[in-house]
């Protein structure tokens, strides 16, 4: 039996996860203080909006980043990139398949009702109730029962040893919302209504911002939480504003509408850090970006047309002529940050003459039209690149670029051909860089847009989740990259580097390898 039990201590923290969070007592010392009596307005424009603000509702960065503000977790990321306690005091494995989380006293949510054990319940209840239909369930698929031992103890108990549970735990997913807000949400659906609906209109967490307004379409406003449980954020209010277009996002740094931007395209960075008063802060990233087929579409459905295509993309190139050479290349699914990645396996290697070989041999060498969908400039871009790539293999690559939740849903349904993504592995740990990616069972909105499956990948992510010997677990999983990468459902490109437009005049801004913009410091 091992025992995890931490204290916590003034430190960053990578998820929904807060400073100096050392104690109730020393929290109401600093609410009092003229500096957080303060603080700035921070206007920060993003690519799109967030597309729900249940945390068991969406899994799109946009909505993370304005969420990881709202809630919070059991279990939280230092900036080492460590687990540690975050709602919960401690947590410890029983057994095998039992976890043990002693919770915090005294926190409220923004509504004022208690956070205790009956919370931590019916938040995994309701993540896992397949009437609900969360698209984040998959990542407590493992957890059998939550039981509640007393006010301020919770035992979850696992169908199977579930090794990666407390990174779950971590994950925006894991976000405890207030009890009286699920109970809303189910009377809604008791009455007809559709669920994961009152939730986002009314989000409620214990984080050091609480939800304030929400204009569709245009931005979200969040506000200081001033009874917040540990110390309180130094910015008075945050709003994140929907700006889809690149230049648009520039001209509002460089005039001061906003103090933050994100993404930044590389080929703007030198525009950005030359212009007097702004900057751009590079972070490294846990993120994988990749270009994808619909495997069950022709002719994508055969891995020797999906493969070819990978041999025909120089990923060097792209990096070099597109993207200012700042990413590096991506040549597995896992990003080298990600517990799991490795160095030992055989990628696709760039040879165009052995693609247009292959190509032939699938019978597919009088080439073809296909349609690949992008929902922002750099992917545009790259696909423009990939496009004049194709045309040596005579594929005629059509270009259709799409507002960012319409290309969500779009890829979601399983209507698109080829597409442009990314996937940032949240927990730094291979299960959710692969599980949702490329497990069968998570077809769409979970994170399968390529609608891969195979029968032995399944088994060996199904296997790994419940593996206790760690080097047993890390070969499970570079025996399931290698068949993906054989089998080429996507083709990675490269691993990115966090690139966000910051006013000089703005300190404590921080960004995990997750992307989650830390924003509790900003001053």
């Amino acid at each position: 039996m091992k025992k995890w039990c931490f204290l916590i201590v003034s430190l960053i923290f990578v998820l929904a996860a807060c400073t100096d969070d050392s104690g109730v007592d020393e929290a109401a010392e600093s609410d009092g203080s003229e500096e957080n009596a303060a603080g700035r307005d921070i206007n920060f424009s993003l690519l799109a909006m967030p597309s729900s603000l249940d945390p068991h509702a969406a899994n799109d960065g946009y909505s993370l980043y304005v969420m990881t503000n709202i809630y919070e977790t059991l279990v939280k990321m230092n900036q080492d990139l460590e687990l540690e306690p975050g709602l919960a005091e401690s947590y410890e494995q029983l057994d095998d398949t039992t976890w043990e989380f002693k919770l915090r006293e005294g926190i409220t949510f923004h509504d004022g009702s208690a956070f205790n054990a009956e919370v931590v319940k019916a938040n995994l209840d309701r993540v896992r109730d397949p009437e609900v239909g969360a698209p984040l369930e998959f990542l407590f698929t493992e957890i059998d029962d939550v039981e509640i031992v007393d006010d301020y103890t919770v035992r979850v108990h696992t169908e199977r040893p579930f090794a990666a549970l407390p990174a779950h735990l971590a994950h925006p997913g894991g976000h405890m919302i207030s009890k009286e807000v699920i109970d809303a949400d189910y009377a809604g659906m008791e009455e007809g209504g559709n669920p994961l609906t009152e939730v986002n209109a009314n989000p409620v967490g214990t984080g050091f911002f609480k939800f304030e307004e929400i204009a569709e379409g245009d931005h979200v406003t969040l506000v200081r939480n001033e009874d917040y449980w540990g110390e309180p954020a130094k910015p008075k209010s945050v709003t994140f504003k929907a700006v889809p277009e690149d230049g648009t996002r520039i001209a509002e740094l460089s005039t001061g509408d906003a103090d933050l931007i994100y993404p930044v395209n590389p080929s703007d960075v030198a525009r950005i850090d030359g212009t007097e008063g702004s900057r751009v802060a590079q972070n490294k990233s846990a993120s994988m970006s990749y270009m994808g087929f619909n495997v069950e579409k022709e002719p994508f459905d055969d891995p020797d047309v999906r493969r070819a295509i990978a041999m025909s993309i120089d990923k060097k190139a792209i990096i070099n002529e597109m993207l200012e050479g700042i990413p590096a290349v991506a040549d597995t699914p896992l990003n080298p940050t990600v517990t799991g990645y490795s160095e030992n396996l055989e990628p696709v290697p760039f040879d165009k003459e052995a693609a247009e070989e292959l190509l032939e041999e699938s019978g597919h060498g009088d080439g073809f039209t296909a349609e690949i969908v992008v929902n922002d400039r750099t992917t545009a871009d790259i696909a423009t690149f990939i496009q004049e790539e194709l045309k040596d293999l005579n594929i005629n690559l059509e270009i259709r670029q799409m507002e960012s939740g319409a290309y969500q849903e779009f890829t979601a349904n399983g209507e698109h051909e080829m597409f442009m993504g990314s996937w940032g592995t949240v927990t730094l740990d291979a299960d959710y860089g692969l599980y949702p990616m490329f497990h069968s069972d998570n077809h769409g909105a979970p994170g399968n847009r390529t609608r891969y499956a195979n029968r032995e990948v399944d088994q060996l992510l199904d296997q790994a989740r419940t593996e206790t010997d760690r080097a047993a677990r890390m070969e499970q999983y570079a025996s399931a990259q290698q068949i993906i990468l054989d089998e080429s459902p996507l083709v990675p490109i490269y691993h990115s580097v966090l690139l966000a437009g910051i006013d000089d005049e703005l300190e404590g801004y921080y960004q995990y390898p997750s992307s989650f913009p830390y924003l509790k410091d900003l001053d």
